[in-house]
């Protein structure tokens, strides 16, 4: 009995402190026990996935041109660039009037070999067969791409898809481009971003 009436007091104190305070939740402990209720509406559920992973893919976010955040130990992420090495990098004048020209291309391509050795250097490879590797625009010349080293990395051919494969996706958005069915810039932050993709989304066409 002593214990009934002993829970009734805590209860209506609690009621009491309630409505007093305007609380939207209130604990109520009996014998150790505890009940949490809440009526509130601006609680905030916060997950995690896993410390320390970080997701620096972009979904039509433009990337950083130009800068690169580290010129060294570059490691390419499966069949894409470093992007703290290779964000890529763009010709500002480009438009679709200019690109879509022919030979515009051939008229802005400017890779010297010291520029390569230098971008294979970046990437830690000291020696390699011919063909095994291109030195490859990351947003193509046919795209407004430049020339710039942030704008270049060693791809290779294998396996597939390699930079044949992404010759494919370039003249693809290049294409595209020029037929008005996407926009220069989306073309170039698709090809910068993930171009496998785009030529994932072609093999299914």
């Amino acid at each position: 009995m002593k214990h009934f009436i002993y829970l009734r007091c805590v209860i209506l104190v609690s009621m009491i402190a309630l409505l007093i305070c305007g609380c939207s939740s209130v604990t109520i402990t009996t014998g150790g026990n505890s009940n949490t209720g809440s009526t509130g509406s601006g609680s905030t559920n916060t997950g995690s996935t896993g410390s320390g992973n970080t997701n620096s893919g972009s979904s039509g976010g433009t990337p950083n041109w130009g800068v690169q955040t580290k010129t060294s130990s570059c490691r390419a992420q499966g069949k894409l660039p470093d992007l703290a090495c290779t964000p890529g990098a763009i010709i500002t004048t480009a438009t679709k009037a200019k690109i879509c020209v022919s030979g515009y291309s051939s008229s802005v391509r400017n890779v010297p070999t010291s520029e390569k050795n230098q971008v294979y250097a970046e990437y830690g490879i000291q020696s390699h067969t011919t063909g095994q590797y291109e030195v490859d625009h990351d947003v193509s010349l046919e795209l407004g791409g430049s020339n710039d080293i942030a704008n270049l990395w060693p791809e290779p051919a294998s396996p597939k898809p390699g930079f044949h494969e992404k010759d494919k996706v370039e003249n693809y958005l290049h294409s595209q481009v020029c037929s008005g069915a996407i926009s220069l810039k989306q073309a170039q932050v698709e090809i910068a971003t993930n171009w496998l993709a785009v030529y994932n989304s072609m093999q299914g066409n």
